[in-house]
C-alpha cells in the first residue's frame, strides 16, 4: 500500500463525514484561514494540487481561487496525533479571506500588548504577494501596474535606480536614509521576480543550498 494511502487510513471524519483544514503559507506559517473537508474534496484537492472544501451551507464542493484567481497550491500536508484536524500548507495567491484580507483571522478577542515595539517578519512575504496579486489583478492607479505595463526595460531601469541611492546613502551619515533607500530597492526587485516569474521560494531554496 502506498504512503498516501495508508496515511489516508489514518483520517478520522466527524459524524457528518467531516474533517477541519487548517490552511498555512508555506513560507510565511502565517495561519491564513480553516475550512472543511470531507473524503471527497480532500480527494480533488491530492489529485489537483489546489484546495477543495466542502461548503456546509451551500451542501457542495468548492475550488478555492475558483472565482477570484486566489488560489492555494498545496505544498504539503500534515495530519493531528488524533488524525481528526489537517494542516496544509500551500503557496497562497493573493488573499485568503473572502473580505479582502490577507488571512480569516482579523479580529481580536484579546488585544495584543506591545504593538508598538512589533516588527512583523512576515513582511517581505506580504509586499511579493501583494505585487503578485497586482499582476493577477490589476488595479487601477497602481503604481506596481504602471511598471508592469512598461515592461521589463522600466523595471530594470528603476532597479538600476534605486540601486545607485542605496550606494548613494551608504556613503551618508544618516541610517534612515539608508533604510529608505533599502526598501525602495527590495520593492523593485521583487517587481523584477515577478516580472520574471521567479518565486520567493526559489529564492529560499538558494539561499539555504548556500547556508548549508
Amino acid at each position: 500500500m502506498a504512503l498516501e494511502e495508508m496515511a489516508l487510513d489514518n483520517i478520522k471524519y466527524d459524524d457528518k463525514g467531516l474533517i477541519p483544514a487548517i490552511i498555512q503559507d508555506i513560507n510565511s506559517k502565517e495561519v491564513l484561514m480553516m475550512a472543511y473537508m470531507n473524503a471527497e474534496s480532500l480527494e480533488k484537492t491530492l489529485e489537483t494540487g489546489t484546495t477543495w472544501f466542502w461548503s456546509r451551507s451551500r451542501g457542495a464542493l468548492w475550488n478555492k481561487g475558483e472565482t477570484s484567481g486566489h488560489f492555494q497550491y498545496v505544498k504539503a500536508i500534515n495530519y493531528d496525533c488524533d488524525g481528526d484536524t489537517l494542516l496544509i500548507k500551500v503557496e497562497q495567491i493573493g488573499v485568503a479571506c473572502h473580505t479582502g484580507a490577507r488571512n480569516c483571522f482579523f479580529n481580536e478577542l484579546v488585544e495584543q500588548t506591545n504593538r508598538e515595539n512589533e516588527v512583523d517578519i512576515t513582511i517581505l512575504e506580504k509586499i511579493y504577494n501583494v505585487i503578485k496579486d497586482r499582476k493577477l489583478n490589476p488595479k487601477e492607479g497602481s503604481y506596481t501596474n504602471y511598471l508592469f505595463d512598461k515592461g521589463i526595460d522600466k523595471i530594470l531601469k528603476k532597479v538600476g535606480e534605486e540601486n545607485a541611492e542605496v550606494i548613494i546613502a551608504a556613503k551618508n551619515i544618516n541610517k534612515e536614509e539608508l533604510i529608505y533607500e533599502t526598501s525602495d530597492l527590495i520593492y523593485h526587485l521583487f517587481v523584477l521576480l515577478n516580472e520574471k516569474e521567479v518565486s520567493l521560494e526559489e529564492i529560499y531554496k538558494e539561499l539555504n543550498k548556500r547556508h548549508n
